[in-house]
């Protein structure tokens, strides 16, 4: 169990450097990390085939099918029946794990005990004990764990993670971020049985909305208040986790003193996606309407004066659309990988930030503390909305 004390000591943790250090251009490192890849759905969607400086050595899935697009997608002959097999192979110095949430702690903790270095599928953990295991066994092992989570590398929060580091923003004061998935029932069930998405709490399932902000800036969040809607459907009756909520929604606080509005939100009339509005002082930023309708768009504040249709008078602002770059066709990534790609165009680049920071012994973007302050907060929040929104505090894993 994590202490009282762990859970509570104060958060000043910033990524600083790392989203700086994510974005230096691509150059050419003689060495090649040889990848193991566990998890023949999501797991089939990257590009470490493609990356100059890796090696896909070897593939694993429970299912025979998996194991054999695992092969086919990453051009590799060798294939293991499970995990435990793949980490006995003294070539794979490092596993992706696309493998269910639940376990991905369990299994990161077995690639950590083979010496192995660990990019894990998002969430990082289930519960907050989880979270202060992974952090305890992370720096024991003196490894490398990245988590790869899209929404920092989507191409819209590139653009946000550089106008914050320009200092565009100002005083960045205000993030609201949206992970709208209605329909996501249909992957409750798998030829008849239940998956471990089957009545998951929405809020357990965070970090693509929290990566909107925590993976620009570095702040954490310390306390929610958050709100759930359920309707009694019997879908969601006797779930493992206990949840009644379709929906969840919930306003954080950050350790700067900040704010942040969270919606992840399974059911109802919405347009499906990532999104975020940035809110600054000087400028603010705004995603692409989910309808497709506007977007993205800039606001700068401007000091004269303008009438609202009341007669008042306010700032005056100045709206300009934003042609959004394709990131990925840019020296951020290298040759071969300057192609669009999964979620946005990210896979491509949390392919080459894993691999580049292997080969450079540098921190990831996204790496051990950044994974559970991304995803640690969703589960308090999911607490206060069970307790009808009552204000709690985050813990703490820094």
């Amino acid at each position: 169990m994590t202490t009282r004390r762990a859970f509570l000591c104060n958060s000043l943790g910033v990524l600083g450097a790392l989203s700086l250090s994510a974005q230096v251009p691509f150059t050419t490192e003689p060495r090649k990390v040889r990848v193991g890849i566990v998890g023949g759905h999501f797991g089939a969607t990257f590009q470490f085939h493609e990356h100059p400086d890796c090696i896909v050595e070897a593939v694993s899935d429970l299912r025979a099918d998996r194991r054999a697009g695992l092969q086919k997608t990453y051009r590799c002959a060798k294939a293991y029946p499970s995990l435990e097999e793949l980490l006995k192979d003294p070539k794979v110095e490092a596993v992706f794990l696309a493998t269910p949430a639940p376990e991905h702690v369990r299994h990161t903790l077995l690639c950590l005990a083979a010496g192995k270095h660990v990019l894990s599928a998002v969430p990082a953990a289930m519960t907050l004990e989880e979270c202060a295991q992974l952090v305890g066994a992370v720096k024991q092992s003196g490894l490398t764990y990245m988590m790869g989570e899209t929404s920092c590398w989507q191409q819209l929060t590139i653009s946000a993670r550089k106008f914050y580091q320009e200092g565009a923003f100002g005083r960045l004061f205000h993030v609201e971020s949206e992970y709208h998935h209605p329909g996501l029932e249909s992957l409750y069930f798998e030829n008849g049985q239940r998956t471990w998405r089957h009545g998951l709490p929405p809020m357990h399932y965070p970090t693509h909305c929290t990566a909107h902000l925590l993976g620009i800036t570095g702040e954490r969040l310390v306390e929610v208040s958050c709100h759930g809607w359920g309707d009694d459907d019997p879908i969601l009756k006797d779930n493992v986790y206990k949840n009644p909520f379709w929906n969840e929604t919930a306003l954080f606080r950050t350790n700067r003193g900040n704010s942040m509005r969270v919606a992840v939100w399974w059911r109802g009339a919405q347009k499906g996606g990532e999104r975020a509005r940035y809110y600054g002082d000087r400028m603010s930023f705004y995603q692409a309407d989910p309808a497709g309708l506007g977007g993205p768009v800039i606001v700068r504040a401007k000091a004269t004066a303008e009438k609202d249709s009341g007669g008042f008078s306010r700032s005056a602002q100045v709206v300009e659309r934003y042609a959004a770059p394709a990131w990925w066709k840019t020296d951020l990534l290298p040759e071969p990988l300057r192609h669009d790609s999964g979620h946005e165009g990210s896979h491509c680049f949390i392919t080459h930030e894993f691999v580049d920071s292997l080969v450079k012994g540098r921190k990831p973007l996204v790496d051990v503390y950044a994974a559970v302050a991304f995803t640690a907060p969703g589960m308090i929040a999911h607490q206060s909305a069970l307790q009808g929104g009552a204000t709690l505090k985050v813990p703490s894993f820094d």
